[in-house]
């Protein structure tokens, strides 16, 4: 693995260094930078890593720049690792949203080799999924790096088109939402059934953890698992019914393609 800088000390970057690091990729060769030094210090401390308060010192020695901070400061920080230092030939992940290839891209100076990345929350526990769409000077060399660093996070999927980022971002990366939505509501009418709090997250979290693994170890449709479990006429049935009849599937194509709009949006500003 070449030598890596994360710029920023959020979740995200926090996810990917812990998935690096349990991966066996060498702590020595992972800086990050941030401008608190106890987020940084933690990190260094827990996992081993270099850490400083200046990003081009950072980036400098890096053959893989991750820029792990808020849309909104993204321009600022690119200018200033380019203002800096010699970046010809690093190569630039961004898991920010809403920043468009062009506005990285323009802030680096033109023809980088740059890589939009959406991870999802999910990437802490190793179970996450990053869409990712490189520009087309990243080097068949970098691609494999990046696979590789994404991956310590859980799967990857290779877009073909920039725009498919907020498709990924409907279905992925907003996804654990709508599950945590879900199992709130499924919780709160158990506990309305007399179980307690405790004993209604239990039951709801295994229940949940229970139907994703048997679509992990089943190759069958997601529908025929469902028409599995369900008998006709009997209290399935029933409560798929009034699922169907309240709209939900409506209502989930909705959402999605909500998120895709406010993602357009973001990009857009």
């Amino acid at each position: 693995m070449n030598k890596i800088a994360f710029i920023g000390a959020g979740n995200m970057n926090r996810a990917i260094i812990a998935g690096l690091v349990n991966n066996d990729v060498e702590p020595s060769n992972i800086t990050v930078s941030n401008p608190s030094a106890p987020k940084r210090e933690a990190l260094a401390n827990e996992y081993g890593i270099n850490q400083t308060s200046s990003n081009s010192q950072a980036a400098e020695h890096a053959d893989i720049v991750v820029l792990g901070v808020k849309p909104h400061l993204i321009t600022t920080v690119c200018q200033e690792i380019a203002e800096v230092i010699e970046i010809e030939h690093k190569c630039f992940i961004s898991v920010a949203a809403g920043t468009t290839m062009t506005q990285i891209q323009a802030a680096l100076g033109e023809n980088k080799s740059v890589i939009r990345a959406m991870p999802n929350t999910p990437s802490q526990l190793g179970l996450g999924v990053t869409g990712a769409f490189a520009s087309e000077q990243v080097t068949d060399e970098q691609r494999v790096a990046a696979d590789r660093l994404m991956k310590a996070t859980g799967i990857v999927k290779w877009l073909a088109q920039e725009s498919d980022i907020d498709h990924i971002i409907a279905v992925s990366g907003s996804g654990p939402a709508y599950f945590f939505l879900f199992m709130e509501a499924m919780a709160s009418e158990a506990e309305r059934l007399g179980f307690t709090s405790a004993e209604a997250r239990t039951l709801v979290q295994q229940t949940a953890l229970g139907a994703a693994q048997m679509v992990v170890e089943n190759d069958i449709a997601i529908g025929q698992l469902r028409e599995n479990v369900t008998s006709k006429g009997g209290t399935t049935q029933a409560a798929l019914n009034a699922f169907t009849e309240g709209g939900l599937p409506e209502l989930v194509s909705g959402a999605m393609q909500a998120a895709i709009a406010r993602a357009k949006e973001m990009a857009a500003k």
